[in-house]
């Protein structure tokens, strides 16, 4: 008795079981989920977007007939390449969409600088006669050396015949001082001195060691060099013994309290650099205050960059020549229409981004984009405002459209099937022999039986032929589909092999109006949109 309660309780359980799940099935239907709401138009067949359905079932691929709402679309009215992707995948994959807005943004363009020295504050020191390196002292390049400082000594003999003449004048203007002679004696003396002076420092003499020389009015044969400035050595070219000619190049001596900042700028980003604007310089954790410099940016043929170039403080010698710093320049831009950089799959031939055409469909678009800022980028042409595009899970939307075959450029020009509808590619076409040419307008067919079917009937489905739609796409062949009387087709290496009866052949033919007979046959024959049934 125990065993009766127990087994009609398990079966009154399964039964309740297989009612609930009737019924969810039914509440997840095609008719409601996406469309919920919306008003049902047809189906399509994925597989076969150009055929349409009253009433939702199964296609012959073996699918779910997909629901067409009044405010939807199908991948047949997109152009090639567009996928549907149902909410509950896009959740999955993670797609997330944005719309498009065109707008002015401040963006931050980040630079390398790299440090030079102020053309303007180089002093060069050379030698103005010939002679002889007798002392050098050590200051290799790269040392800071202050205004004065001795650098090293050499030997000329002009300069003894200037020192002899610049002392002989000092003693004269002396000897006339002791003597209190009237003042109009005294000014061609005090002339001969400063001329004798002016002479002693055009042949190399320094300012120390010529207020050394008219103090202590003794020769010397040792004529210092002088640093002009406070700085540091760039360059030297001296050694002890070292004879060298007129013009001959000591030492190269800048002065780094100002430096110069050369930046290069790819395209038109030097136009964002005004003159005298200020720009922020960062180095080690410091930051530099640097301006635009009123000079024209130059051109380098190496590099193909413009050369912007800052002048910037330098307190302390912290920044030194072909040092690289970080610029951060604020720019303003133009209203102008931008995306983000994930937006855009770059596959070095083209750019493509996937427009969000609602109910689910995601169509690829070609795009030309411009310059890059932060994490955004310049779109100019392919895409319009107000349009919503997919900013993530992007890669696997274009793999889903890459595997459909929808996304790639294979050759030829598209044509619509007038018997099914479906896509084919007119060249392939050709090839196959799958054309007529009906009224003096080629049609092209997608498998033997719509072209046969076609043939017997050109008047009832030249109507229904869809307009070529221009674009590049892979073809495909029809499946499951038979002549009335035949088995079902068997596909083999993407061919339809069509196994027919010979007496059933013969039989036909001796038939009188076979074409007429073959028509009405074709119309009571359940093939009415591409489908066949055993």
């Amino acid at each position: 008795m125990k065993k009766i309660i127990f087994g009609t309780a398990f079966a009154v359980t399964v039964a309740l079981s297989f009612l609930a799940g009737y019924w969810c099935s039914r509440g997840s239907s095609p008719g409601t989920g996406v469309g919920k709401g919306q008003k049902v138009l047809y189906y399509v067949d994925p597989m076969n977007p150009g055929q349409r359905y009253d009433k939702p079932g199964i296609a012959p691929c073996g699918m779910a007939l997909e629901p067409v709402y009044a405010e939807g679309g199908t991948a047949a009215q997109c152009p090639p390449g567009t996928v549907r992707i149902t909410p509950d995948k896009q959740q999955l994959i993670g797609v997330k969409t944005e719309q498009v807005e065109k707008g002015s943004s401040l963006h931050t363009m980040r630079l390398l600088g790299k440090v030079a020295a102020d053309e303007t504050r180089i002093y060069q020191i050379k030698s103005s006669i010939a002679g002889r390196i007798r002392l050098v002292y050590p200051f290799p390049t790269g040392s800071l050396v202050k205004k004065g400082e001795p650098l090293a000594t050499f030997y000329a003999p002009e300069f003894l015949a200037a020192e002899q003449s610049y002392i002989y004048s000092l003693n004269s203007l002396n000897l006339r001082a002791n003597k209190k002679t009237s003042g109009s004696l005294i000014d061609p003396i005090e002339q001969s001195i400063i001329q004798y002076e002016d002479n002693l420092r055009d042949l190399g003499m320094g300012e120390n060691q010529l207020r050394e020389l008219g103090r202590t009015r003794q020769f010397t044969k040792s004529i210092q060099v002088e640093s002009p400035v406070t700085g540091f050595v760039l360059a030297r070219d001296v050694s002890p013994g070292l004879r060298f000619d007129k013009g001959a190049e000591f030492f190269r001596i800048a002065d780094l309290r100002k430096v110069w900042i050369v930046l290069d700028t790819y395209g038109n980003d030097a136009k964002y650099f005004r003159p005298g604007e200020k720009v922020p310089v960062r180095f080690q954790g410091k930051t530099f205050d640097a301006r635009v410099s009123n000079d024209l940016p130059q051109f380098d043929p190496s590099t193909r960059t413009l050369k912007v170039r800052l002048v910037a403080d330098n307190p302390g010698y912290a920044l030194r020549p072909d040092m690289f710093v970080d610029v951060e320049f604020p720019v303003t831009m133009p209203p102008e229409l931008t995306v983000p950089v994930d937006a855009v799959l770059d596959s070095g031939l083209k750019k493509t981004v996937f427009i969000d055409r609602g109910n689910g469909y995601f169509e690829p678009r070609k795009v030309e984009t411009g310059k890059y800022f932060n994490d955004r980028v310049e779109i100019l042409k392919g895409i319009m405002p107000g349009e919503r595009i997919v900013v993530s899970g992007n890669f696997l939307i274009d793999s889903e459209s890459r595997f459909k075959a929808s996304s790639n450029e294979a050759t030829g020009t598209m044509s619509a099937d007038p018997t099914c509808g479906m896509l084919v590619t007119e060249e392939k076409a050709r090839e196959s022999g799958l054309t007529t040419i009906y009224l003096g307008k080629n049609y092209f067919f997608c498998s033997k039986e719509c072209k046969q079917k076609f043939d017997l009937s050109p008047q009832g489905h030249k109507g229904e032929a869809m307009p070529a739609t221009g674009s590049r796409t892979s073809d495909k062949m029809h499946d499951n589909m038979t002549m009335p009387g035949q088995r079902r087709a068997t596909k083999k290496h993407g061919q339809m092999k069509m196994p027919v009866d010979k007496e059933e052949v013969q039989t036909k033919k001796s038939e009188p109006g076979p074409a007429e007979d073959s028509t009405d046959q074709m119309k009571d024959s359940p093939m009415e949109g591409g489908h066949t049934h055993d």
